[in-house]
C-alpha cells in the first residue's frame, strides 16, 4: 500500500520580513520509499499470540522451538518468545542424549533451569522428544548391549626358536665341520619311519670329541635367566654318549656344556633337555654336538629348540605396525621382508597373526625383486582384533625372494606378529626376528605416505585372547527395555510439575518404505544415533506410551510425531496405522503431529489432503515444527516476491488447520524457527525460514500468521 507525508516547509523570517507578499504554508506528498512503508505496516502489528481467541480456545498452544542458552539467559530472544508464543519446545535439551551420561546418570541442571525459567513467564513447556533414533546417547545404550569381554590369561609357553626335519637340503640353520660326513637317509627312515633324517658319520675315534661337530644355529643370542629346551630324535649304528658345548658362532667356542650329554642307541629315542641360561652361557647363538669320540654313524631328526615365555606368546610383547593415511592402488604401500631365494616348485605355507584399526582387507605374496612377479599368498581379512592366518603358495619362479604384504587400498593400521615362513613339509622358519621381540630385523617398506615400525611393548599377539560372549537377541531386548524405562520414568517423573505434553515417539516411519518403521541395520550410524525398534521390534513405541502414562500426570497429552507428513501422503497413511496398531497392543495415542518443515513450493493439495486423513483419527492433532524455505534460496537470494510467497503460505497452512481440523482436536502449533537460520547452523543453514530476519526484524511471513490468526 502507497502511503504519503505531508512535509511543511517554511520560509526563513528574513524573506518574510523583507517581502509584501501574505505568508502562506506550501503542502507537498511526497511517496514514501516501499521498503519502509512495508515495514511499518507489519511493524504496526500486535504481538502474534494476542490474535488468538484465548476464551473461544483456552488451551490452543501457539509454540516456539527455543535453544535452551538462549532462553535462560533472559535476553532478546527470551523477550521476543514470551511476548508472541505461550509454548516453548527445546530443540535439543530435553533429549536422551543431553540428559543421560555415558555411565547411564542423569544431568537435569539444564532441564530443571528451563522449567523454572518458562514456568516464572507463564509460558509452558512440551516435552520433545522421549524416544527418538537420533539425539541420543548411544554410547552409553551401546555400552549395555556390547559383549562381555573376559580377558585372557596368557599362560606360559614355549615358543619355537628354530627347529629342522630335514625333509629338504636347505639348512640355513645348521651346518657340521670338516671332519663331519654328512649326508639324509633315505624316505621312510626317519625317526618313527616317517621321512628322512640327518646322517652324521664319524669315520675315526678322534683325539678330541669336538674335532667333529654338529652345529645348530639359533637366531637370537641367549640370556642370563632364560630358559630353553632342546628335543630332537636320535640314534647311532652303535650305542654312544656325546656332549654339548655352547658357542658364539660355529666354532667359536664359549662354554663346555650346554645342553648336557646325550645317549644314543640303535634304537630311535627322544631326547629332551630344558636348562637356564648362566653367565658362561650367555651370549652364545649355537649348539654344538660333539661326536669324535665314537667311529659310527649318527642320526638326527625333528630337532627343535624353544624358548620359554612366562607371559605367554606375545601379550607383553611387541608386533610389527604399518599404517596407511588414504586410499588408493593396493601395491603403491607395502611391508617387505627379503628371503634367500625360495626353491622353485615347492609349496610354502605363511602363518602369522595380524589385527587392522579397522575391519578390511591386505594381500600377501612372495614376490621375485628381479621382475615383480609373484606368488599370490590371498586376500587377509582384517578385524579389529587378533586373528591367526594361514596361507600355502607354491613357487613358480626359482628366484623369489621377497614376502611382501601389500595394503595401499586400505586406509588405517595395521599389527602383524608371529610370522612363519616354512616349506609345508618343513618345521624351519625362514624369516628371523618373526615375533620382532628383538627388533624388525630385514623389514622395511615403502609408498603412499605410508609409516611402519615396531609397535610399544604390551602391543604384541598374544596366545591367550579375550573371550568374547556375544548378547542374545533376547538379553538386548531386555536390557534395552530396562534402559527405556529407567529414561522414560526418570524424565517424565522430574518435569512432570511443569511438563503436560510430549512427543513421545518421533519420526518412526521409513522414508523410503513409509508403512514400516525406520531401522539402523545396514547404515553407518552417527554417534549419537539408536534405533530402539531394532532391538525392541515393532513395540518399541507401545512399551514407551505405557511408560510415559505410567510415570507421568494423568491428563497429560501424549503425542507420536513425523516429518513429511503432507510430502508423503502413504507415509501419513503409514504413521496413522501405526498409530492403530500401538493402540491395538493396550497404549493410548492422544496426539499426532506433522511437522511440516516446508517450501514454499509445497502441494497445498496434498496439505489439505494431510489435514483431513489426521482429522479422521478423531486424535489431537499438532503442527510439530513448522518452518518454511523459499525454495532452495539462501537469505541473500530472497526477493521481495519471495517473501510474499512465503507469508501467503504461512497463512494458507494455518487457515486450512483451522479450517479442516475440528476445534476439539486442534491442539496448537509451533514454529521451529522463528528466526531465519544462520549460515553455520545445522538446520536449514543459511536459510530464510523464520518469522524474524536474524537481526529481530519482522518479516512478511510474520504478517501471515497474524492474519491467519486473526478471528481464531
Amino acid at each position: 500500500m502507497k502511503q504519503y507525508h505531508k512535509i511543511t516547509l517554511g520560509l526563513a523570517a528574513s524573506l518574510v520580513m523583507a517581502s509584501c507578499s501574505k505568508y502562506e504554508t506550501l503542502t507537498y506528498q511526497v511517496d514514501k520509499p516501499l521498503t519502509i512503508a512495508n515495514q511499518e505496516q507489519i511493524n504496526a502489528y500486535n504481538p502474534l499470540k494476542s490474535y488468538l481467541d484465548s476464551v473461544k480456545y483456552p488451551k490452543f498452544k501457539f509454540g516456539a522451538a527455543i535453544s535452551l542458552s538462549e532462553y535462560v539467559s533472559k535476553g532478546v530472544m527470551y523477550r521476543l518468545v514470551n511476548s508472541n508464543f505461550n509454548d516453548i519446545t527445546a530443540g535439543y535439551e530435553m533429549k536422551h542424549g543431553s540428559v543421560v551420561r555415558n555411565d547411564g546418570t542423569y544431568n537435569f541442571i539444564n532441564v530443571n533451569n528451563l522449567l523454572q525459567t518458562a514456568s516464572k513467564a507463564k509460558i509452558s513447556v512440551f516435552g520433545h522428544a522421549l524416544v527418538w533414533h537420533s539425539g541420543q546417547n548411544a554410547t552409553y545404550l551401546n555400552k549395555l548391549i556390547a559383549p562381555l569381554i573376559i580377558p585372557g590369561v596368557s599362560q606360559p609357553t614355549w615358543d619355537l626358536e628354530t627347529g629342522a626335519n630335514f625333509e629338504t637340503d636347505i639348512a640355513t640353520n645348521y651346518e657340521y665341520n670338516a671332519n663331519a660326513i654328512a649326508s639324509f637317509t633315505s624316505a621312510g627312515q626317519g625317526a618313527g619311519g616317517i621321512g628322512r633324517a640327518l646322517k652324521i658319520t664319524n669315520t675315526s675315534i678322534r683325539t678330541n670329541d669336538y674335532d667333529v661337530q654338529l652345529f645348530v644355529k639359533l637366531p637370537n643370542a641367549v640370556v642370563v635367566g632364560e630358559k630353553f629346551e632342546l628335543a630332537m630324535d636320535v640314534k647311532a649304528d652303535i650305542a654312544a654318549s656325546y656332549s654339548t658345548q655352547a658357542h658364539i658362532t660355529p666354532g667359536a667356542y664359549k662354554h663346555y656344556d650346554f645342553f648336557g650329554t646325550i645317549s644314543a642307541t640303535t634304537a630311535w629315542a627322544k631326547y629332551t633337555k630344558q636348562i637356564t641360561i648362566t653367565a658362561d652361557m650367555a651370549t652364545s647363538k649355537t649348539i654344538a654336538f660333539n661326536l669324535g669320540k665314537t667311529a659310527t654313524s649318527f642320526y638326527f631328526d625333528n630337532i627343535t629348540v624353544k624358548k620359554y615365555n612366562e607371559k605367554g606368546s606375545g601379550n607383553s610383547g611387541y608386533s610389527y605396525f604399518f599404517t596407511n593415511p588414504t586410499v588408493a592402488n593396493y601395491w603403491t604401500a607395502q611391508v617387505v621382508h627379503n628371503l634367500s631365494p625360495l626353491q622353485n616348485g615347492k609349496e610354502y605355507t605363511v602363518k602369522f597373526a595380524a589385527k587392522g584399526s579397522v575391519a578390511g582387507n591386505i594381500r600377501a605374496e612372495i614376490q621375485s625383486t628381479s621382475d615383480y612377479s609373484a606368488n599370490s599368498l590371498g586376500t587377509i581379512a582384517l578385524t579389529t582384533a587378533w586373528k591367526e592366518y594361514e596361507f600355502k603358495t607354491t613357487t613358480t619362479k626359482a628366484d623369489r625372494n621377497n614376502f611382501v604384504v601389500s595394503f595401499g587400498d586400505y586406509v588405517g593400521k595395521v599389527n602383524i606378529d608371529n610370522v612363519k615362513l616354512t616349506l609345508s613339509d618343513g618345521i624351519a622358519n625362514l624369516i628371523p626376528t618373526s615375533d620382532f621381540e628383538s627388533g624388525v630385523g630385514a623389514w622395511g617398506g615403502f609408498g603412499n605416505g605410508s609409516t611402519r615400525g615396531l609397535s610399544a611393548q604390551g602391543e604384541g599377539y598374544g596366545g591367550a585372547q579375550d573371550q568374547i560372549i556375544q548378547k542374545t537377541a533376547d538379553q538386548k531386548k531386555t536390557l534395552i527395555t530396562n534402559a527405556m524405562k529407567s529414561w522414560i520414568s526418570v524424565m517424565v517423573d522430574t518435569s512432570k510439575k511443569y511438563v503436560k505434553a510430549w512427543d513421545v515417539v518421533n519420526e518412526p516411519m521409513d522414508d523410503a518404505r513409509p508403512y514400516e518403521l525406520k531401522t539402523g541395520v545396514g547404515r553407518t550410524l552417527s554417534a549419537d544415533e539408536f534405533f530402539w525398534q531394532d532391538y525392541l521390534g515393532k513395540d518399541y513405541a507401545v512399551e514407551a506410551f505405557k511408560l510415559a502414562r505410567q510415570y507421568g500426570n494423568a491428563t497429560d497429552v501424549h503425542f507420536i510425531n513425523d516429518y513429511n507428513l503432507e510430502y508423503s501422503i502413504d507415509k501419513c497413511k503409514g504413521l496413522i496405522q501405526y498409530v492403530q496398531y500401538i493402540e491395538s497392543k493396550g497404549a493410548k495415542v492422544d496426539g499426532i503431529g506433522t511437522q511440516m518443515h516446508i517450501s514454499t513450493s509445497a502441494d497445498r493439495a496434498k496439505i489439505e489432503e494431510m489435514f483431513k486423513l489426521l482429522a479422521a483419527t478423531g486424535k489431537m492433532i499438532k503442527v510439530s515444527e513448522l518452518d518454511m524455505g523459499i525454495a532452495s534460496k539462501k537469505t541473500p537470494d530472497a526477493t521481495l516476491e519471495d517473501y510474499n510467497k512465503q507469508m501467503e503460505l504461512y497463512k494458507f497452512v494455518i487457515d486450512k488447520y483451522f479450517e479442516i481440523i475440528p476445534a476439539n482436536q486442534r491442539y496448537g502449533i509451533t514454529i521451529w524457527s522463528p528466526l531465519d537460520s544462520p549460515v553455520n547452523s545445522f538446520w536449514r543453514a543459511g536459510e530464510p525460514i523464520g518469522l524474524w530476519t536474524q537481526g529481530f526484524v519482522r518479516k512478511p511471513a510474520f504478517m501471515g500468521v497474524a492474519e491467519a490468526f486473526k478471528g481464531k
